[in-house]
Protein backbone atom coordinates (compact mmCIF):
# COMPACT_ATOMS: atom_id res chain seq x y z
CA UNK A 1 0.00 0.00 0.00
CA UNK A 2 1.11 3.34 -0.90
CA UNK A 3 1.98 5.96 1.84
CA UNK A 4 1.82 9.87 1.79
CA UNK A 5 3.91 12.39 4.32
CA UNK A 6 2.13 15.49 4.53
CA UNK A 7 3.61 18.57 6.56
CA UNK A 8 1.31 21.66 6.19
CA UNK A 9 2.61 24.77 7.24
CA UNK A 10 0.86 28.37 8.18
CA UNK A 11 -2.68 29.02 8.58
CA UNK A 12 -6.05 27.01 8.92
CA UNK A 13 -7.01 27.28 5.52
CA UNK A 14 -3.39 24.99 4.99
CA UNK A 15 -4.30 23.00 7.05
CA UNK A 16 -7.95 22.88 5.83
CA UNK A 17 -6.21 22.20 2.65
CA UNK A 18 -4.02 19.34 3.58
CA UNK A 19 -6.76 17.49 4.88
CA UNK A 20 -8.19 17.70 1.38
CA UNK A 21 -4.77 16.55 0.01
CA UNK A 22 -4.95 13.66 2.32
CA UNK A 23 -8.70 12.69 1.91
CA UNK A 24 -7.71 13.08 -2.33
CA UNK A 25 -4.82 10.60 -1.38
CA UNK A 26 -6.77 8.07 0.57
CA UNK A 27 -9.81 7.72 -1.78
CA UNK A 28 -6.64 6.50 -4.48
CA UNK A 29 -5.43 3.91 -1.89
CA UNK A 30 -3.12 5.69 0.00
CA UNK A 31 -2.59 5.53 3.98
CA UNK A 32 -1.15 8.17 6.31
CA UNK A 33 2.69 7.44 6.74
CA UNK A 34 3.66 9.24 9.98
CA UNK A 35 7.52 9.67 9.20
CA UNK A 36 9.13 11.02 5.58
CA UNK A 37 11.37 8.17 5.84
CA UNK A 38 8.02 5.73 5.84
CA UNK A 39 6.86 7.73 2.82
CA UNK A 40 6.24 7.09 -1.10
CA UNK A 41 4.96 10.81 -1.59
CA UNK A 42 5.95 13.80 0.33
CA UNK A 43 4.33 17.15 0.30
CA UNK A 44 4.91 20.15 2.12
CA UNK A 45 1.84 22.45 2.24
CA UNK A 46 3.00 25.67 2.77
CA UNK A 47 2.50 29.60 3.62
CA UNK A 48 3.85 32.75 2.00
CA UNK A 49 2.45 35.21 4.91
CA UNK A 50 6.06 35.46 6.50
CA UNK A 51 9.17 34.98 5.90
CA UNK A 52 9.78 33.06 8.42
CA UNK A 53 7.24 30.76 7.02
CA UNK A 54 9.31 30.35 3.75
CA UNK A 55 12.44 29.88 5.75
CA UNK A 56 11.45 26.92 7.64
CA UNK A 57 9.85 25.21 4.16
CA UNK A 58 13.61 25.47 2.20
CA UNK A 59 14.91 24.06 5.69
CA UNK A 60 12.71 21.02 5.80
CA UNK A 61 12.90 20.78 2.09
CA UNK A 62 16.87 20.23 2.73
CA UNK A 63 15.86 17.76 5.21
CA UNK A 64 13.35 16.04 2.93
CA UNK A 65 16.13 15.66 0.22
CA UNK A 66 18.14 13.11 1.97
CA UNK A 67 14.97 11.04 2.47
CA UNK A 68 14.94 11.65 -1.39
CA UNK A 69 18.45 10.63 -2.61
CA UNK A 70 18.09 7.40 -0.90
CA UNK A 71 14.43 6.47 -2.53
CA UNK A 72 14.86 8.32 -5.92
CA UNK A 73 10.88 6.86 -6.99
CA UNK A 74 9.87 8.70 -4.02
CA UNK A 75 7.74 11.66 -5.09
CA UNK A 76 8.66 15.04 -3.41
CA UNK A 77 6.10 18.07 -3.66
CA UNK A 78 5.00 21.79 -2.34
CA UNK A 79 2.10 22.63 -2.39
CA UNK A 80 -0.09 25.78 -1.19
CA UNK A 81 0.41 29.82 -1.35
CA UNK A 82 4.38 29.91 -1.00
CA UNK A 83 4.33 27.59 -4.21
CA UNK A 84 1.77 29.43 -6.29
CA UNK A 85 4.43 32.61 -5.35
CA UNK A 86 7.91 31.28 -5.47
CA UNK A 87 7.35 28.05 -8.09
CA UNK A 88 10.40 28.89 -10.11
CA UNK A 89 12.45 30.07 -7.40
CA UNK A 90 11.55 26.82 -5.73
CA UNK A 91 12.93 24.90 -8.54
CA UNK A 92 15.85 26.59 -8.64
CA UNK A 93 16.69 26.37 -5.04
CA UNK A 94 15.44 23.04 -4.73
CA UNK A 95 15.76 21.01 -7.79
CA UNK A 96 15.57 17.34 -6.45
CA UNK A 97 11.27 18.45 -5.99
CA UNK A 98 9.42 16.81 -8.53
CA UNK A 99 5.76 18.85 -7.82
CA UNK A 100 5.39 22.32 -7.21
CA UNK A 101 1.72 23.09 -7.11
CA UNK A 102 -0.22 26.09 -5.83
CA UNK A 103 -3.09 26.79 -3.71
CA UNK A 104 -5.31 26.90 -7.23
CA UNK A 105 -3.95 23.40 -8.85
CA UNK A 106 -4.63 20.76 -5.59
CA UNK A 107 -6.95 19.56 -8.30
CA UNK A 108 -4.04 18.53 -11.15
Amino acid sequence: MKRLFLKSFGCQMNIYDGDLMVSAFKRRGYTRALEPDEADVLLVNTCAVREHAEDKVFSMLGELKKHKLKNPDMLLGVTGCMAERLGRDIAKRAPYVDIVAGARSFGD
